[in-house]
């Protein structure tokens, strides 16, 4: 019989889910009055003192980890997955957007094999034939005067960052080190780099508008801090494979919440090539389900 915890903790993946899907909207809102790198940066640098309330609250360690093991995890994390992202919604689509970024884990395995010694198997190998061919499929290449190539390719290079910060974390995490910890530094250093990157570039291109502060607000707490909390949650009392399973929904609910809000509606290549994905995506959770596997946790910053 389930307890209680068990409950609470697939209602806290749904939440979670729901709460990273619409976030593919507001963002796209945002970019309506921000400059791109200049938002991701300001979305990452406010829920910093959103997690430092945390772990004062909590009364956690506010100890610096090692600079060899935060600075990059920030750059991959912060800088490079969130400004890539960002940069993606302003050439292209959220839902597009979010499918393709939500490759994460396929790139994940891929690193992990030579990097970790993780070697690909299972349901793994189906899924990654399915994904790059759902990739080829939404890409299409064989189309004369094709979408442009900007959105996707940083789409690309986002999925790749976090799955890039994931497999450091899990390869140079000092034993002992708390999470939440490692999360509000890595956003601290990855935000401000994201930040100065922003304002040499792009330079001050904001309007504070009504939309603009709430789609700031609606990243720093629940899309950051309470995000984070839920995932750890859930991960606590339910298998890893279970949750993988639930958050799938975040950029199906990415896809349809743009095609009503945004009118974003996918052709029927485009959505043949989701479907692919999302049918490897759900293989390779799957597969975690299986008690012998060793599962790399995933931020939770989308």
């Amino acid at each position: 019989m389930r307890s209680r915890e068990t409950y609470l903790a697939f209602a806290a993946i749904l939440l979670l889910a729901l709460i990273w899907g619409y976030n593919w909207v507001v963002m796209k809102v945002a970019l309506q009055n921000s400059a791109p790198l200049l938002f991701a940066a300001l979305r990452v640098v406010l829920s910093a003192p959103v997690l430092l309330l945390y772990l004062l609250l909590q009364k956690r360690s506010l100890a610096l980890p090692s600079l060899g093991y935060i600075v990059p995890y920030g750059l991959l994390q912060s800088t490079g997955f969130v400004g890539a992202t960002l940069l993606a919604l302003e050439y292209a689509g959220a839902g597009k957007t979010a499918i393709l970024v939500y490759m994460m884990p396929i790139w994940l395995m891929l690193l992990a094999w030579p990097v970790l010694g993780e070697r690909l198997h299972g349901l793994q190998i189906p899924a990654l034939v399915l994904a790059l061919l759902g990739l080829v499929i939404i890409l299409e290449p064989w189309r004369a005067g094709s979408s442009p190539w900007q959105g996707p390719f940083f789409a690309l290079i986002s999925g790749m960052s976090w799955a890039a910060s994931a497999i450091w974390h899990k390869r140079f995490v000092p034993k002992g080190q708390d999470l939440i910890n490692a999360t509000f530094w890595q956003a601290s250093i990855g935000g401000t780099v994201l930040l100065i990157t922003a304002l040499v570039f792009e330079g001050w291109q904001v309007r504070w508008t009504g939309p603009f502060i709430a789609a700031l607000a609606y990243n720093a707490i629940p899309g950051t801090a309470l995000a984070y909390v839920l995932w750890l949650f859930a991960l606590r009392h339910l298998p890893s494979g279970v949750a993988g399973i639930a958050t799938l929904f975040a950029p199906l609910i990415g896809v349809f919440a743009a095609w009503l809000q945004l009118g974003e509606r996918p052709n029927i290549w485009e959505a043949i090539g989701m479907a692919g994905i999302f049918s490897a995506l759900f293989l390779v959770s799957w597969q975690h389900l299986r008690p012998k596997d060793d599962n790399i946790t995933m931020s939770a910053q989308e």
